[in-house]
Parts: C-alpha cells; structure tokens; sequence
C-alpha cells in the first residue's frame, strides 16, 4: 500500500517513461489514470489501454470528464470570449484543470499514497498539477520524474528503448494534446521565437477547398445548433462544427504568453470550433448586451481567463465571476451566420429577437426616431460640461 501510485497517464512520451520509472525503477504500483477531456476516440482509447498494459503497470482506467469539462470551465470561456493575449482559447491551460480534479478524486477513490504526472520543469502544467494536489490530497506524496531528473526527450527515448520500449522518435519530436477545446502542438519550432511549425507538424491536415456558409444558433450564449443540426449538448456541438471546419486549416496559429513561472513560452495550436464559436458568440452579444455589460464582461473575463490559465479554477472567486457572466447570458439568443474557407473564416452577421440595433429605434448615421435636433444640442452641452470648465479654469496651465 506504501507504493500505490496514481499515475496522470495519456500515453505519450512523457507519462510512457513515468509508468515505466516508476514500475521498473522504483518498484511502485502503478495505477494508470486517463482523462478523456473530448481528445480521445473510442480507438484511442483502446490503443492507450494497450500501451499501457504491456508496460506492466497494475491497472489502467479511463474516464471521460468531457460534459463536465464543458459545463465546469468551457461554457464560462465562452461567455467570457476568452482568448489569452487576444489569441489563444485556452485549449490545455483549462483541461489540465479538469483532469488534476480527476485524478485526484481517483486517487482518493482507491486509497493512493502517491499521485505522479509527466509535467517538464520549464511548464505550467506542473504547477497547475501540483496546486490541485496539495489543495485535495494532502499527505499524498506528489511524484514528477521528468521535472526532478530533467530529462531530455532524447534521454526518455533512450530509457525507454533499454526497458523493451520503443517509441516513434519522429512522432515524438512533437508533443500534441489534444482536447475539446483545440489542440496544442509543441516542438523544436516553437523553442525559438521565429520558426514556425512545417505543414506535417499539425494533426489536422488541410482537405478542405472552396467556400462553406453555416448558420450557429445560440441559446443564453450556448451554442445549441449548427446549421439544421440540433444538438443534445452543445459538447456535440462543438464537435460537429471541429469536424467541418478544422479540416479547413481554420483555427492554426501559435500562441506567445507568460507562463505561470515567469517565462515567455510559444505553443502551437488549432482550434477552428473555439475561435469560431468565440468570435461568433461575441458578434452576437455586441448586438443583443449594453454597452456597460459588454465593458463589464470584458474586465472580468480577462481576469478569469488569466487566472485560469495560472492553474486557479478552485479559487472561490472563480465562482463569483461565473455566476456574473451566466447573468449577462440571458438575451445572447439568435443565429450567427460564418463563411469558412481554406486558412479563413468570417463571420457575416446574426439574426436576434434581442438584437438593440434594430430600425424602430433609428438608423445609426441616417435617422433617429427617438429624439430632437435641440435634445441633442442640450445633451452634448451638459455632456461635456465638466471638460469645458476644466478647460476654462486651466487655460494658462500650458
């Protein structure tokens, strides 16, 4: 019982060499746990179980937390149109969250001594790993061979192979997760800050030609339809639309932020249903939400989003701001119309029973139908009263 060991497992290069350490080196029991956050299909799933059993670890288990990924931590991003540095959705900084929630409740489950993950030291997902684990598991012995040693992948390749392990070397130049949410890709390209990564590098290859228009019918900010399409759960949602768009190369760029630990970093990511979803969703707010619940929406989103990303969803503020943002929900009803096409796409207009641009009111920059020349004349006197005194009583200031 000293050595039972829950080990974060996805079946990469990483977490091989940890199931494989751990068993063969440091003689534990290992229990290896896979999340399924939406990245896995059933084939997978089965290739990973596999692996892992001919590592000769003492079990294996698989979960799929996707709904709840969603309803936890993807819904509040998209009501929050949130992109880290005006680019990137978040793909693995809010699934790392989910999965260590998971993982711990597992190791709670059956008793564990030890929780182990594949996490670098040059990372955030080792401190968004370690944070969840002190906070739900204290006493458990938290065990990260890749970061204590400060293994290469070239060394984890190498010690794999010694053990009767062999890994696809090209493959493993690239480490790629792939979630729900978008899918990161990393490698020797996105080390430096000028290359970018080749063609083959990316999971999704372009197949797509020619142009697409779609029809995305949110229901209080959650996309329930696509075209004709009605679905159960906007997580199929999300899906339907990944499968149509992504093979558009929609979606490709390459993330620069700070990381949790104080360096720059870049990753690579596609997530043409995210970005999607998010500059539609946010269409449709511009016109159906205030100016001041947009303003407010911004401010705390942005807070949201970064403290996310920092490894902080337990935080009770984190609560506080969801319910905020669920409230703002109410009137983002109606149809958001998208054009795809190869590397692009646009998002054309909506249709709204709430949208406040509409003609009864006024034409902006035709006509008014709400007031006079002479209200507007006592508006904007009123209205700039304060600068004017200012402007008056300072005058000889410059």
């Amino acid at each position: 019982m000293k050595n039972k060991t829950v080990l974060a497992y996805s079946g990469g290069l990483d977490t091989t060499y940890c199931a494989v350490y751990l068993n063969k080196v440091k003689n534990m029991e290992v229990h290896a746990l896979t999340v399924n956050t939406g990245g896995f299909s059933q084939d997978e799933i089965a290739q990973i179980e596999a692996r892992a059993k001919k590592l000769g670890i003492s079990s294996f288990k698989c979960i799929d937390v996707t709904k709840e990924y969603y309803d936890s931590c993807i819904k509040y991003l998209v009501f929050g149109n949130v992109l880290k540095n005006a680019t990137y959705p978040l793909s693995v900084s809010a699934e790392r969250m989910v999965q260590a929630i998971a993982v711990a409740k597992y190791a709670l489950e059956i008793g564990a001594t030890a929780v182990a993950h594949g996490s670098t030291g040059a990372g955030n997902d080792q401190v968004r790993f370690d944070m969840v684990f002190q906070g739900m598991l204290p006493g458990v012995e938290i065990i990260t061979p890749i970061r204590d040693m400060k293994l290469s992948r070239e060394q984890e390749i190498a010690f794999l192979k010694e053990h009767g392990v062999e890994m696809n070397a090209e493959k493993a130049k690239y480490s790629i997760n792939k979630g729900l949410w978008g899918t990161s890709v990393g490698g020797k390209e996105t080390l430096t800050s000028k290359d970018y990564l080749p063609e083959d590098a990316w999971p999704t290859q372009i197949s797509e030609s020619g142009t697409r228009k779609m029809e995305l019918t949110f229901s209080k900010g959650e996309l329930i339809a696509v075209d004709d399409k009605k679905f159960k759960h906007p997580v199929e949602a999300i899906q339907y639309l990944q499968s149509v768009a992504q093979p558009y190369g929609i979606g490709r760029d390459i993330h620069v932020g700070d990381t949790i630990i104080g360096i720059k970093g870049r990753v690579g990511f596609e997530a043409a249903a995210p970005l999607i979803i998010i500059k539609a969703h946010h269409l449709l707010e511009k016109h159906v939400l205030t100016k001041w619940q947009l303003y407010w929406k911004d401010q705390l989103s942005v807070w949201y989003g970064n403290w996310l990303h920092e490894g902080q969803m337990l935080d009770p503020t984190m609560r506080n701001i969801e319910k905020f943002l669920e409230d703002t929900q109410l009137t983002v009803t109606g149809k958001v119309f998208v054009t795809l096409q190869p590397h692009r796409f646009t998002i054309t207009g909506i249709e709204s029973s709430h949208d406040l641009m509409s003609s009864k009111f006024g034409s902006y920059g035709e006509m008014n139908k709400g007031w006079s020349g002479d209200d507007v004349k006592g508006f904007a006197k009123i209205f700039g009263n304060q600068t004017s005194i200012y402007h008056k009583v300072n005058d000889d200031v410059r």
